[in-house]
């Protein structure tokens, strides 16, 4: 008998009705189990590849000293031991991901103390929470609409977005097969709004770019019936952004997780309205034939993002940000030793809200591009990343280690001093 054959519809019904109960209330926590042993100390059991504890170098691959951020393409932010720890604890038994999705979801919504009605899935980074959140608007728990996207036949088709909210993220929305309208002011949104408009979509991080304001946009939704769904992938710091937008009133809000919450690189949160996030999970995996099959979130994963943001929540963060603040400091009175070099430090309003330190020079005293300079840098040994524009160059410290502070203030101050025209 085939995997179709026996993942029927009315199983497929029956395993939404397990799922959606528990989200909604009546399902258990974790299941208590017989505690595994703590991990040996991984270096000295390792045999072959990575024995070295150096598994990069082995590769060939160079490490970088991060001065740019949480960017994916960098892996992200460093993952805390402790979550090292409890994935490694999770990662020694079998379990049911669905209710363990279930389960961690109900102890993150605990966690964050969010409105009775609203529920957390994990998911395979905040892309992949886009993606299946919209796909739950869509298909709701109906297993052939499920089954059958991004053919969208009788489903609603349109999603709203505003002009200055496009960005290389909407891919996820446009991989369910909806058309993304583009509207610039309230009067264009209502006029774009009809029978076939799914859903309003937010890209939090352009709030200030767009004549829709946050609060606004959610009205406009609201006012006709129309979930909104609101990417927050990068907006903590501050912590609370994790809670303010479902206070709000959005249905559905995503956040990464391995930025600053530093839970798993391939991890993120899904938040919203407890019918939408269980009609999320069935269009994600585990879950077989269904367009969200490809965004695999681990057993490990979802542990892990239970055990990051509870760290994430219990630190003193007016103390982090003085520090961060503290580090560019540094960096900022050594590199204005040289002449003819100035610092200032512009600090995001909304995505990655935390210190950041810009670097320009008059490049009549110091013959060197910005372009240059970064490649220069990043080519270097130990290769720093910073960011490059045609003014200068800029950073920010908040994944910078001990002590990589002064390295960056020396190799730049070095830099600049062997480019004096």
């Amino acid at each position: 008998m085939s995997f179709r054959d026996r993942w029927n519809r009315r199983t497929f019904l029956g395993a939404f009705a397990t799922l959606a109960s528990a989200i909604v209330g009546k399902g258990t926590l974790f299941a208590s189990t017989a505690s595994a042993a703590p991990a040996a100390d991984a270096k000295s059991s390792i045999k072959g590849f990575g024995a070295s504890g150096d598994v990069y170098k082995e590769l060939g691959v160079t490490t970088v000293i991060n001065g740019q951020g949480t960017m994916t393409v960098l892996g992200g932010s460093l993952m805390r031991p402790e979550v090292e720890a409890v994935m490694a604890l999770a990662g020694r038994h079998f379990v049911n991901i669905p209710d363990l999705e279930v389960a961690a979801g109900k102890r993150l919504a605990e966690m964050l103390k969010l409105p009775a009605d609203y529920a957390v899935i994990v998911t395979s980074g905040a892309a992949a929470a886009m993606q299946s959140g919209l796909a739950g608007i869509l298909t709701g728990n109906n297993p052939k609409f499920i089954e059958q996207l991004p053919d969208l036949t009788g489903m609603k088709s349109e999603v709203l977005i505003q002009k200055s909210h496009r960005n290389p993220f909407d891919h996820q929305l446009r991989s369910t097969g909806v058309k993304l309208v583009v509207v610039e002011s309230p009067d264009d949104a209502k006029r774009a709004i009809g029978p076939q408009t799914a859903m309003m979509h937010f890209s939090n991080f352009a709030n200030d770019e767009g004549q829709i304001k946050v609060e606004e946009w959610l009205k406009l939704a609201h006012d006709h019936q129309i979930p909104a769904f609101i990417d927050a992938a990068a907006d903590t710091p501050p912590v609370s952004h994790l809670w303010d937008y479902a206070n709000m009133g959005y249905d559905l809000i995503c956040f990464s997780g391995g930025k600053a919450i530093r839970g798993p690189q391939c991890a993120g949160i899904l938040i919203g309205k407890k019918d939408l996030v269980a009609n999320a999970l069935l269009n994600n995996s585990p879950h077989e034939d269904t367009l969200g099959r490809s965004q695999k979130v681990g057993k490990e994963e979802i542990v892990g993002m239970v055990k990051a943001l509870e760290s994430y929540l219990n630190e003193n963060h007016e103390a982090l940000n003085t520090e961060w603040q503290r580090r560019l400091d540094l960096i900022a009175a050594k590199v204005k030793s040289v002449p003819g070099v100035t610092t200032d430090f512009p600090a995001p309003t909304i995505a990655n809200h935390v210190p950041h330190l810009r670097i320009t020079w008059d490049q009549r005293q110091i013959a060197i591009t910005p372009k240059d300079a970064s490649s220069i840098l990043k080519n270097s040994d130990p290769s720093i990343v910073l960011s490059a524009s045609d003014q200068g160059l800029s950073m920010n410290s908040f994944m910078l280690q001990p002590g990589e502070d002064r390295t960056i203030a020396d190799q730049l101050t070095q830099l600049f001093k062997s480019h004096k025209a």
